[in-house]
């Protein structure tokens, strides 16, 4: 049997497939049932999923966590249930705004707002996701939850359709942000396309749709080509080894005690030659570990009242 992966793949989602629909031929193609997403992605949506593979699955709730950049077109005049053009028409307005008001309203929303999120979307109330609400014809109250819009640029104006480059952070919901810029002009507005570019670090340039990840898989390469190492989903972090006394300690999860100096950066040089040197770590600092070979083994955080540090996850 072969070996298990693990790590990440970018998976170019196509239109139809849901993100569990993704998952689930992921693990036909990869022969491994250990295999996870990182936040769900519209059925009509296309773009970036990071799939998880093996031990790269405790990477899941962390990359939710992750800022998310979309390209989107809006439809101004026309609202939806849905608030995108899969839904059911609620309303028809003529668009009599001009170029500079939309885009007025468009940048009006850069920085935080509170967002209402659709009542067709799987937050849970009361231990019911509101999209199974909404299919019953229930409509209830929900709490507009704080988001922040990164990043906003105009892409392209063909009114009614305005194509928007979107940078936010994660919990924001493009097709909201699509109806509350047609409110905004007095015209409605509903999603007419969704596009995520960039999860992370991750972006559309890394990703392969299933059929290409399937390719892939039977070609000389293997998997293992694009199977991306868990760690890099942690780059923005430094990189420490333990002094080989200390491997014990990491392989079984322990915390690890700053004051005998166990930690060591980890440098390597053009010659390929490593230069080992002492570090300091400032109070609530997370790290990447790894052994004193340098396999990576999980992500630390420095508690300066216990003077060491404590696993946040491992990836053994």
């Amino acid at each position: 049997m072969a070996d298990m992966l693990n790590g990440i793949i970018i998976v170019n989602k196509e239109p139809g497939f849901t993100s569990n629909d993704v998952v689930a031929k992921m693990r036909g193609i990869c022969r491994q049932k250990k295999v996870g997403h990182t936040g769900t992605l519209d059925p009509d949506a296309t773009g970036v999923l990071p799939v998880c593979l093996g031990t790269g699955t405790k990477l899941c709730d962390m990359l939710t966590d992750k800022e998310k950049e979309y390209v989107t077109e809006l439809l101004l005049g026309v609202t939806t249930d849905t608030q995108d053009i899969s839904g059911t028409v609620l309303s028809e307005r003529p668009v009599d705004v001009t170029e500079e008001q939309v885009r007025e309203a468009v940048m009006s929303f850069l920085g935080a707002y509170d967002q209402i999120p659709p009542m067709y979307s799987a937050l849970k109330v009361n231990g019911k996701k509101l999209y199974e609400l909404a299919r019953e014809g229930k409509e209830i109250e929900r709490k507009a939850r704080r988001v922040e819009i990164l990043e906003l640029e105009i892409l392209e104006m063909k009114l009614p359709v305005v194509k928007i480059r979107v940078g936010c952070t994660k919990g924001t919901y493009i097709r909201t942000l699509c109806h509350d810029v047609g409110e905004k002009l007095g015209c409605g507005g509903t999603m007419k396309s969704l596009v995520r570019t960039k999860v992370g670090r991750f972006t559309l340039k890394q990703a392969h749709t299933l059929a290409e990840i399937e390719q892939i898989r039977d070609g000389s390469l293997g998997l293992e080509s694009v199977v991306i190492p868990t760690e890099a989903a942690f780059a923005e972090l430094r990189r420490v080894c333990v002094k080989p006394e200390a491997d014990k300690l990491l392989l079984n999860g322990n915390a690890i005690p700053i004051a005998s100096s166990l930690l060591l950066n980890s440098d390597v040089m053009p010659s390929g030659k490593k230069i080992l040197t002492e570090v300091s770590i400032s109070d609530g600092e997370r790290i990447r570990v790894c052994t004193s070979d340098g396999k990576f083994l999980g992500v630390y955080e420095f508690a300066k009242a216990g003077g060491s540090l404590r696993p946040v996850k491992m990836f053994l």
